[in-house]
């Protein structure tokens, strides 16, 4: 079920919108999801409903309304519970378009102006037309609807701050000459449209923009423009070099996707692209080839493939060139570009295929290698045991399912000599909290490799670290089990520089681990 309120108010069931009949009981819907997951008192619901006018036996009516709600919103009619000293709507972030606008704002704050674009793009593709606009006359609507239109606005400002950092200023100026009429008395949108006019080589019509802002602000309130807006103007007047785009810095940090074979280049993109969303990474695609043959259509195809991603907001190159040795030309990559992660998919032979093992045995960082191909997004399943290599598969899944909005899933043995794995598991789970900030579901398997495969298929993806004797005993019955399943699982070996999600004083560290004793 999604609840909409970024416009008219709406609940959709899959493809189909319910019907929701009445002003009063669309008002206490917009009322109890303006307020999710908190619980409103009747006094409060009574008086916004009914303002100055209630009904003799107030209670009693909104009891009635709301059970009518909850027969209209069907199955979801659950979510609707009584909680002294009145009811609370029951909504998960994901389920109503305001928690999902919040939340992509909230990943723009900080972010590269490419990330931040992306994220503030996709938070107002949200919106259908003015919020809560089949409730506009309402009396309790009113500042609400003011509060999200300031929250809409704030963040179209934010990203037209991001696009023009970008160099995106003479594909602005139009949109923003039709803010500024829109939404003349706001001089943050006149100095982007001043700034946009500027950097295109518009300068005279800078400046008049700057004239009809002051204009507006005279007739209008009765003052002159703010010191920032004038110090605007007076930086145009002279050519201030400040005022031109300054080259905005690559991300710091990278992941490297080398594939071994040509079509696993999408299915590791895709994951290296969630990951390198947030925190933000420069994604570096490398693909080598047997000979030349292949080089042009190679490069044509990476060339595509970094469109598509900067238009997604994430920093990405790509190089295509031929190796005998693709294992070891991964490895100098990683250890040139001081990579996080280096992403690699499956050979065949898995631990056999020579180029793997060299990644595997030489690879400065941590290594994750794909079965299975493409993965969606949903829940991370990631088999522990307390081993190194499991601690990094931890990192990684929780990496994975922040980004992804998934629920982490640490597997475990059930008792088998007195004792199960669950306090391994909280441990790890107290551990991932205290650095990472994403809470992990325990989940106690019986041992063996029937039941670790049945949970990898209810699962989006399965990570799973690598036996510290890998070199000598190989990936192990229930690793190749899932491996060959036909699911997406990584297979994940430690490296020695500090990974993905380490936080940025342990840079300067040899090695980093979630695990409490590093």
């Amino acid at each position: 079920m999604e609840f909409r309120i970024l416009g008219p108010l709406e609940v959709a069931d899959g493809d189909s919108v319910l019907a929701l009949a009445g002003a009063k009981q669309l008002a206490l819907l917009a009322i109890l999801l303006l307020n999710a997951n908190q619980v409103v008192s009747a006094d409060r619901l009574i008086d916004q409903l009914w303002g100055d006018d209630p009904p003799d036996s107030g209670a009693t009516a909104l009891q009635v309304r709301i059970s009518k709600l909850r027969k209209a919103l069907g199955p979801a009619g659950e979510l609707l519970q009584t909680r002294a000293p009145g009811y609370v709507l029951r909504v998960e972030p994901a389920a109503l378009d305001l928690h999902r606008f919040e939340r992509l704002c909230a990943e723009a704050e900080g972010a590269e102006p490419a990330v931040a674009a992306a994220r503030l793009r996709a938070a107002l593709a949200l919106w259908r037309g003015p919020a809560l606009a089949d409730l506009a006359y309402e009396e309790f609507a009113r500042p609400a609807i003011g509060r999200l239109e300031e929250l809409r606005l704030s963040a179209v400002e934010k990203r037209i701050d991001a696009e023009l950092a970008l160099g995106r200023h003479a594909d602005l100026a139009g949109e923003l000459e039709a803010l500024a009429r829109e939404h003349p008395l706001r001089e943050r949108l006149r100095g982007q449209q001043m700034l946009a006019l500027y950097r295109a080589g518009r300068q005279a019509e800078a400046l008049e923009a700057y004239r009809e802002a002051r204009e507006a602000l005279v007739d209008g309130l009765g003052i002159e423009p703010s010191p920032p807006l004038q110090e605007l103007e007076q930086a145009i007047l002279r050519q201030d070099p400040a005022l031109d785009l300054q080259a905005a810095a690559p991300p710091e940090r990278s992941i490297l996707v080398a594939p071994f074979a040509g079509d696993a280049i999408r299915p590791l993109v895709a994951l290296a692209a969630a990951l390198a969303r947030r925190p933000a990474r420069e994604l570096v695609v490398a693909r080598a080839l047997a000979d030349g043959a292949g080089l042009g259509a190679a490069t044509a195809e990476l060339h595509t493939l970094r469109e598509q991603l900067q238009a997604d907001g994430v920093a990405a190159r790509g190089a295509a060139f031929t190796s005998r040795a693709p294992g070891d030309d991964a490895v100098r990559m990683a250890s040139e570009l001081d990579c996080d992660l280096l992403l690699v998919d499956a050979p065949p032979g898995l631990l056999d295929d020579p180029q793997l093992a060299a990644v595997l045995r030489s690879a400065p960082c941590d290594v994750g290698v794909l079965a299975g191909g493409a993965a969606d997004p949903g829940p991370v399943l990631v088999p522990f045991g307390g081993a190194p290599h499991d601690w990094c598969a931890i990192e990684l899944g929780a990496w994975l399912a922040g980004s992804w909005e998934a629920p982490l899933r640490l597997a475990g043995p059930t008792a088998t000599s007195g004792r199960d794995a669950s306090r391994l598991l909280a441990s790890a789970s107290l551990a991932v909290q205290r650095a990472l900030g994403v809470a992990a579901e325990p989940l106690l398997l019986e041992p063996g490799t029937q039941a670790m495969t049945r949970a990898a298929a209810a699962a989006a993806i399965t990570i799973v670290g690598l036996s510290d004797r890998w070199r000598r005993d190989g990936v192990g019955p229930v690793r190749g089990a899932l491996a060959a399943s036909g699911r997406p699982t990584i297979l994940v070996r430690r490296g020695l520089r500090p990974g993905g999600l380490a936080p940025r004083e342990n840079l300067t560290r040899f090695t980093w681990s979630l695990a409490p004793s590093a």
